[in-house]
């Protein structure tokens, strides 16, 4: 890392994304517009636009149509006023030696007026040089450019065997775990929808991103067999390689306790008849009119476990089987499931660890 001086706002340059990430400020500020950031921003970075979404827009469009002048004009004196409005509100606290890095779009006027502003009061500050296209781009060569330098491990097993239950168990025991369908927040299948919705592409690419950083390349990392896609985010293809190439531990378990997990586990969505109609209806062009006219009954019969159990013979099970024909795959181990409750997941999560322990 480089480090420039004052005269040009401390502006420091990061070569890649785990340097960035292992910078030493006590506070990342983010002075992009709240739209901006909603979309994607630096891990653990705090939102104080110097220029609102409406006053971005407003000054872009004088820049344009009328003056670049007359927008500098504008612009300058909204960001000193919104800048003067967080000092003495959300940074009020602060002492002396406080340190925060700062960043906007490109690291250009916004974030170098604002930092100069704190370097006046005697605060430490810095820029990142070139913003937040300088960190898209260290996310987008560590995920698509630089070669995975983790061990993955797959968890594999057919819907229902809680797969994503065991990895939370397996993570409070020490095992390096990437939650794949948690950064999506999405439970990764057809009915996978979590509340607040999915993250942007860039959002999500950020915290797998920060995620893979964080743990160590020397040890195994075990992770869910997941398709390429999670709801509507797509994983890097390295990723998706080093997936499919993973050696796996193979979980199973009967179709009656499969039934009965997915009744408590996805009880928000098998409660919302309505929801459920929409989503499984178009499956119509894949597993014929009976088949889902079966399902519909059964949902207005209000019969969930009958309903779970016909989406896995049905629907889900000859989804994983054709999947698992056309690629080979290397099992270490083989963990059957008698029971999935959570002394039955327990164990198996034991299981695992001592198979991971041996990899």
């Amino acid at each position: 890392m480089q480090i420039k001086d004052k005269a040009a706002e401390m502006k420091l340059k990061f070569s890649s994304l785990p340097e960035l990430y292992a910078h030493d400020f006590d506070t990342v500020i983010d002075v992009r517009s709240p739209a901006e950031y909603a979309e994607d921003h630096f891990p653990d970075a705090i939102n104080l636009p110097v220029l609102d979404n409406e006053e971005r827009a407003r000054v872009g469009t004088i820049y344009v149509q009328q003056s670049p002048f007359l927008a500098r004009k504008l612009g300058a004196a909204l960001v000193f006023r919104n800048a003067a409005n967080h000092i003495e509100s959300s940074l009020s606290h602060h002492e002396g030696g406080w340190r925060p890095l700062v960043y906007c779009w490109r690291g250009g006027q916004r974030s170098g007026s604002f930092t100069w502003m704190l370097q006046q009061i005697g605060w430490r500050a810095a820029v990142v040089d070139g913003g937040y296209r300088t960190y898209r781009r260290l996310v987008n060569q560590f995920l698509y450019d630089d070669p995975l330098p983790h061990r993955l491990v797959a968890l594999d097993g057919n819907t229902g065997t809680a797969k994503t239950a065991l990895l939370a168990r397996l993570q409070d025991r020490g095992v390096q775990v990437l939650d794949l369908e948690g950064l999506a927040n999405h439970r990764g299948s057809l009915l996978g929808e979590m509340p607040g919705g999915q993250p942007s592409q860039k959002a999500f690419e950020s915290a797998l991103a920060g995620r893979l950083c964080a743990l160590d390349p020397l040890r195994p990392v075990l992770v869910e067999a997941e398709s390429s896609r999670i709801g509507t985010l797509n994983l890097p293809p390295a990723i998706w390689s080093a997936m499919c190439a993973a050696p796996r531990i193979q979980v199973t378990a009967t179709i009656e306790a499969r039934s009965r997990f997915l009744v408590e586990a996805y009880d928000d969505i098998l409660s919302d008849s309505d929801r459920l109609r929409d989503r499984l209806s178009p499956l119509r062009f894949h597993r014929g009119h009976a088949v889902v006219d079966g399902w519909l009954s059964l949902i207005e019969a209000g019969d969930k476990l009958g309903l779970t159990r016909a989406l896995m013979e049905q629907h889900y099970d000859p989804a994983y089987a054709k999947v698992r024909r056309g690629r080979p795959r290397q099992i270490i181990a083989e963990i059957p499931m008698p029971d999935l409750d959570a002394q039955g997941l327990n164990n198996a999560a034991a299981r695992i660890h001592a198979a991971l322990g041996q990899f």
